[in-house]
């Protein structure tokens, strides 16, 4: 694509141009009027005005002013066809009557007008392609919605002008073709899970096609995947299933964990009695330590029976 600088400057280019043949035309004009008319008309005797002081010398002194003139403006002009200038990022590729010749980098250079040599501007610059929205059906028959973003960047300026027309559109219909048959391959699951190794696998062989164009490929990535209402319904149910089951799992095996804890604490208990009784203390204490609660103590039966029976054996002992 020509820069707007080459364009404004081919356009006063044929602006001058055009100038310069109505002053060719003029002075040709007046070399005739002068060569031609004038001597005509004063053989004839037919009276124009006093021409004595225009003498051989004036006449080829005003040709030879006008002669000059045109050559300085024509040279003006090869000039401006001539000079062109590549910024930092630009590479110009140059045809010579129609064969390849030179590949310019930034800088000034010149080339050869009137068609004899033209030149086309590649950018080296990163360009960003917006790979367009198509629907595709995954490996399972699910119909998905899928676009992408594509990086690329030209490193052979003559192989991408020579051997492809419009390397821009070229690369984006690769990479379309290609993200279509990938996405095909695959099943939703593993798009939804394993989109990183879709996109190096899509980047892969969109370079492996892109390579003998002079195009490098830099990243492929997936943008958007919009899969349809009524499966996402499912994937929802889906996922709220393995969620609760995975809980449940989870409460069964604390459960169960808490089921061999207290085992093992019966069993501590059962060879010391002693124990229950420092656990009964210390949550009565933990009990305490909260404000505006009521504690219950739970005391064993035996223990009352047996305060009983030492009321009854004192009290028998005081009435002897």
């Amino acid at each position: 694509m020509e820069d707007k600088n080459d364009r404004r400057r081919k356009k006063e280019s044929k602006l001058l141009l055009k100038w310069v043949f109505k002053l060719i035309g003029l002075w040709f004009l007046i070399n005739i009027t002068f060569t031609f008319v004038i001597p005509l008309f004063i053989t004839l005797g037919i009276p124009l005005f006093n021409i004595a002081s225009f003498n051989q010398f004036n006449l080829y002194f005003i040709f030879a002013a006008m002669l000059l003139f045109i050559i300085i403006i024509f040279g003006f002009i090869i000039i401006n066809l001539s000079v062109r200038v590549n910024l930092e990022y630009q590479k110009s590729v140059i045809f010579r009557l129609g064969r390849l010749n030179r590949v310019k980098s930034a800088g000034l250079y010149f080339v050869i007008p009137f068609g004899i040599e033209r030149e086309k501007k590649v950018d080296l610059r990163t360009i960003t392609v917006d790979v367009e929205s198509q629907d595709t059906v995954t490996k399972d028959s699910v119909t998905v919605g899928v676009n992408a973003v594509l990086y690329y960047r030209i490193t052979n300026p003559a192989i991408s002008i020579i051997r492809v027309k419009d390397h821009e559109f070229a690369t984006s219909q690769v990479a379309l073709t290609t993200l279509r048959n990938i996405i095909g391959q695959h099943k939703l699951d593993e798009i939804l899970q394993e989109r990183d190794q879709i996109n190096l696998r899509i980047c892969q062989i969109v370079d492996e096609v892109t390579d003998p164009w002079g195009i490098e490929i830099e990243r492929i990535e997936i943008k958007n995947l919009e899969v349809p209402k009524g499966m996402q319904r499912a994937m929802a149910k889906e996922a709220e299933a393995i969620r609760e089951k995975r809980a449940r799992i989870i409460k069964a095996e604390s459960e169960y964990e808490s089921t061999i804890k207290l085992k093992q604490a019966a069993q501590e208990i059962a060879e010391s009695p002693v124990a229950l009784e420092l656990r009964r203390m210390q949550m009565i204490a933990e009990i305490g330590t909260e404000q505006n609660t009521t504690t219950l103590m739970m005391i064993p039966s035996y223990i009352l029976s047996a305060a009983k029976e030492m009321t009854e054996f004192i009290s028998s002992q005081k009435r002897q």
